[in-house]
């Protein structure tokens, strides 16, 4: 299915997308339980939707993972359609992001040019006139 097939109020969605968006989770208390919510926005090459992330889920993704929602379901909220795993459902993480680390190549290392001496560096060293060379 594609995101620009989702229905609201549609069970036993099966999805490929990517997030791209997370807010930050907020805490809540019903009938004396206390979770987890976390709003999220997830996009193929047909659109994007809300995905909403409960509990255990909010950990599991990260903006830039490939996800894969199975067995979903889409509600509305204030007109806007919003997919979550649901009761029955799952999400699992088909390509996890691992943030890139800036390493120089080789190549960047010996293009790099030595840096000069700045004499101001040096004001508190006395020199020996008669023995400098």
């Amino acid at each position: 299915m594609k995101i620009n097939e989702i229905q609201a109020k549609q069970g036993d969605i099966d999805i490929d997308a990517e997030v791209v968006d997370k807010a930050n989770p907020r805490e809540f208390d019903k009938f004396g339980k206390k979770g987890r919510v976390c709003n999220a926005k997830i996009k193929d090459e047909t659109g994007s939707v809300a995905l909403t992330l409960w509990n255990d889920e909010i950990d599991l993704v990260d903006v830039g993972d490939k996800v894969r929602i199975t067995k979903g379901y889409a509600g509305e909220w204030q007109g806007e359609i919003q997919l979550s795993a649901g009761k029955f459902g799952k999400i699992e993480i088909v390509e996890k992001v691992i943030p890139e680390k800036k390493v120089q190549s080789k190549q960047e290392n010996q293009n790099q040019v030595p840096k000069q001496p700045n004499l101001n560096d040096y004001e508190d060293v006395e020199v020996d006139e008669e023995n400098v060379f």
